[in-house]
């Protein structure tokens, strides 16, 4: 019996000193978290970025919706003229309406696709800033010895965060844009 209970005393200070051990190293533990949307308004390159891709687009946008007049015409004419062509005639015009929708298509994918024009743009105006962001942020993890940095921009659940833990105008100073 008292060898029973004394095995049970030695297995729950055994237990006390891993959950201590546990306890203790999370309580080491430093988190912080950053606001990327708030550092990126606040880098001037980001933003020209910004407007440098929308003129872009909206210049493709303009353009699109030309070629789609375009084709609107044509049927109408198509449409109106319709009754005094021939049935080769017919097929001739239906087929350039067809070719030149098919052309606007593969146009707006061109411009506007997942591997598109406007997304090569991006990647190379906006990526180097957040790759630059990314550095920082990583950086000041090891100088801070911080084991999780949260981004607040991208949807993080933080029910409560104190701002002592912010770090985002020190990622802005050691990008060189806050002093």
């Amino acid at each position: 019996q008292r060898i029973k209970i004394y095995i049970t005393m030695i297995k729950r200070m055994i237990s006390a000193r891993v959950l201590t051990l546990f306890a203790g190293s999370a309580l080491a533990q430093k988190f912080a978290f950053v606001d990327t949307e708030y550092i990126l308004q606040n880098i001037p390159s980001y933003s020209a970025a910004l407007i440098v891709l929308d003129n872009v687009s909206e210049t493709w946008v303009v353009e699109i919706a030309a070629e789609y007049e375009t084709i609107e015409q044509m049927y109408k004419t198509y449409q109106s003229e319709r009754v005094l062509l021939t049935e080769e005639m017919k097929k001739k015009r239906q087929d350039e309406i067809i070719a030149k929708e098919h052309a606007v298509k593969d146009l707006q994918t061109k411009y506007f696709g997942p591997d598109g024009d406007l997304a090569k743009k991006r990647q190379e105006l906006v990526k180097p800033i957040q790759d630059a962001v990314y550095k920082a942020v990583k950086e000041l993890s090891a100088e801070g010895s911080y084991a999780i940095i949260f981004d607040t921009a991208s949807g993080a659940s933080i029910l409560y965060s104190n701002p002592r833990y912010d770090l985002s105008d020190e990622v802005l100073k050691k990008l060189g844009y806050k002093n």
